[in-house]
């Protein structure tokens, strides 16, 4: 329970830290540490820390799932209802890729505890975070017209801290792990993800919505919060993927939309205004939802 009030009391801090005057580049700056050290770190210390098995594909490919499967919903309701190519275009990227790690990480470790942790790094950084690099960068491009790099995509994963470090820590795995004192400092580091990434969370919350954008967005979101978590649950019970893997897949699809394919989508002049209110009001309605999916996976 604690760990949740933390979730509720570093995003609220971050929000009201934002109403008020604070240094110039506060949020890039605490953006750039938990992209760059706590991040990297804590996929070192948890890929090193788990049990492989093969039942954790499933959280990976879940991510995909999702993201597909908005791709394909999104599509076909905004031809029906007459959207821009902009509104589906930011739409796909919101609904299609979760915030797995900035509020998915702390979300999983209040709900799940800590040693869930690493199945919750899979998901984000072999799903979440490849999609957006690769099928996320491709729709962001399409939808505004630009032409799609392949070289410009490899560089941007093999680049990405968070993605070195998953390299480094399997690659480590195998020749023992890395010393004590240094397994140590790098769970100390990634200990700053979670307050530091909340924080930063709630100074960009912004949830006074347009009625141009509230169609739309609550399209976007009755799929991200609602129906790719069941399509994901139910995907699970057919393959009998067990609990461990099954449910944090379940969780993590379950996650607001993704601040960073937000702000893609921002960069892409796909939607602005709805970009940044879905992720907004996502955010604070995942926070009822995700605990609300993990009692009914009790049940």
């Amino acid at each position: 329970m604690s760990a949740l009030w933390l979730v509720v009391i570093c995003i609220g801090a971050g929000a009201i830290a934002a109403r008020f005057r604070h240094p110039e580049g506060l949020v890039p700056g605490l953006n750039w540490w938990v992209l760059h050290v706590a991040l990297p770190a804590l996929v070192l210390q948890q890929i090193i820390l788990l049990e492989w098995s093969n039942d954790l594909l499933f959280p990976a490919v879940s991510m995909w799932l999702v993201f597909a499967g908005a791709w394909l919903l999104i599509s076909l309701v905004g031809r029906w209802r007459g959207w821009s190519r902009g509104q589906v275009g930011a739409l796909v990227l919101t609904a299609g890729l979760g915030n797995t790690s900035f509020v998915g990480y702390p979300l999983i470790e209040a709900l799940r505890g800590h040693d869930a942790l690493g199945v919750a790094v899979i998901a984000d950084q072999l799903g979440s975070f490849l999609a957006l690099s690769s099928a996320g960068v491709i729709v962001a491009a399409l939808y505004s017209g630009l032409r799609v790099h392949p070289a410009a995509l490899a560089k941007r994963v093999v680049t990405f801290p968070a993605f070195i470090a998953l390299v480094a820590a399997l690659l480590l795995r195998q020749a023992g792990g890395l010393p004590p004192v240094l397994m140590e400092v790098a769970g100390r580091l990634g200990l700053t993800l979670t307050p530091l990434a909340l924080f930063s969370v709630g100074m960009q919350l912004r949830l006074r919505a347009s009625g141009h954008d509230l169609g739309p967005m609550l399209y976007g979101l009755g799929w991200k919060l609602m129906l790719a978590p069941l399509m994901i649950w139910g995907i699970a019970v057919a393959i009998g993927a067990p609990p461990a893997s099954g449910d944090i897949a379940v969780l993590q699809a379950a996650m607001a939309p993704m601040i960073t394919a937000g702000i893609l989508a921002q960069q892409h002049g796909l939607a602005p205004s709805l970009a940044n209110h879905i992720v907004g009001i996502g955010i604070l309605l995942s926070l009822v939802t995700v605990p609300l999916a993990n009692y009914l996976l009790g049940l």
